[in-house]
């Protein structure tokens, strides 16, 4: 299964009970569709043209077996972009620099955002616009909205698409996309291309399906919109000495630059970004790479919550941008999906928060994972182990 940004925030995402009852969803599914017709000509769509766009629509059992299939995000950070990166998506990724150098130069100049970081997105959501998925965009919406695990999401999604059928941008028999209904090269939500949307080949449309500066530049504005910073970095290699203070490390703390350098940060690819304050992350703990996120590498988390995904696109545009290869180093072994599991389950015995019990390294998990190793007397770098698993 190619995993997508918001494939991956799906999978992570977890909401209380209340948001659902606060959502219609679920029972019969005609029944659904007309309640959400109702809803739409109630809040100013014209009745003709919502006859129009639910007419159609289908419930994809297909698109609920996607959603659940989600084991990729189970592997450990090494692995998983190993599997992600090859030679030939960094030549492919140069290739698409060079011929559309002059759009990455608009990105940057009008939204801040670099071209390592819209190369990375598009390389990984859909091979440089090569594999756009084709489950029907409409009828993945409305499964989606009538599944009764992230209606609030989905929902309000499906009106979007109404929305763009109203303006003739969206057809709901015949647009394709991913199986949880994005669109296009760099895979956007109906809500996000209206908002974002931006028609960057001047041809008076915005079609993130076939145009690559409508896609890279729609990308470029939905980053800033989501607080994206010109001009700073968002990730760095470093090395740490081995008498570091591994409770310091991960998002939960930040420091300025300044004080990183004086605990033994040193870069591998050129120098700190001076005057700024940053993370420093272990994806596999201290025997594996290390990073500085600075933060411009909180905001991959609006798109997606995923942090292994996050770590690997971020990784990603560095490589795109000249960095070298990351030091592997010699990390403890991790924990197989079911493992990881059985860690789950025992965290949440422990009365923590660890989300879903999927088997995927999550931040809830993450953060259980530290509390415990530090209540164990062990270093505390966030990477569950079978010492860990066994000492539970």
């Amino acid at each position: 299964m190619r995993p997508t940004f918001l494939a991956a925030t799906l999978a992570a995402l977890t909401l209380p009970a209340t948001a659902f009852a606060q959502t219609a969803c679920g029972g019969d599914f005609s029944s659904f569709i007309a309640d959400a017709k109702a809803e739409a000509v109630a809040n100013g769509a014209d009745p003709a043209t919502a006859d129009r766009f639910f007419a159609g629509l289908r419930q994809d059992p297909a698109v609920l077996r996607a959603d659940q299939a989600q084991g990729v995000f189970q592997k450990p950070f090494i692995e998983f972009s190993r599997h992600l990166i090859s030679e030939n998506r960094i030549n492919r990724g140069r290739a698409m620099a060079e011929k559309y150098d002059a759009v990455f130069d608009r990105a940057e100049s009008e939204y801040g955002v670099s071209r390592g970081v819209l190369l990375a997105f598009w390389a990984f959501e859909t091979d440089y616009g090569a594999i756009q998925g084709d489950f029907n965009t409409a009828n993945a919406l409305a499964t989606l909205a009538h599944d009764c695990r992230r209606p609030e999401l989905f929902r309000p999604q499906l009106f979007a698409a109404l929305e763009l059928f109203e303006r003739g941008e969206f057809d709901p028999a015949t647009t394709t996309g991913a199986w949880a209904g994005e669109i296009g090269m760099v895979q956007m939500l109906p809500r996000d291309i209206i908002e974002n949307g931006v028609d960057g080949d001047g041809d008076g449309d915005v079609s993130l399906k076939t145009s690559a500066p409508d896609a890279l530049l729609s990308g470029a504005k939905m980053l800033q919109s989501l607080g994206w910073r010109a001009g700073e970095p968002w990730l760095a290699e470093v090395t740490l000495p081995q008498d570091f203070n591994w409770s310091q490390t991960g998002l939960e703390t930040s420091k300025p630059i300044t004080e990183w350098q004086a605990m033994g940060v040193y870069p591998r690819n050129g120098p700190l970004a001076e005057g700024l304050t940053a993370s420093v992350l272990l994806p596999q703990g201290r025997g594996g790479p290390a990073f500085i996120a600075y933060p411009n590498f909180r905001v991959y988390f609006e798109w997606n919550q995923s942090f292994t995904y996050v770590m690997t696109a971020a990784y990603f545009a560095t490589r795109l941008e000249g960095a070298q290869v990351f030091d592997a180093g010699n990390p403890q072994p991790g924990l197989s999906g079911d493992a990881m599991k059985t860690l789950q389950r025992k965290l949440q015995a422990k009365g923590y928060d660890v989300g879903d019990v999927d088997g995927i390294l999550g931040s809830g998990t993450r953060a259980a994972v530290r509390a415990e190793q530090a209540r164990l007397g062990m270093p505390v770098d966030g990477w569950p182990t079978p010492e860990l698993l066994n000492n539970l």
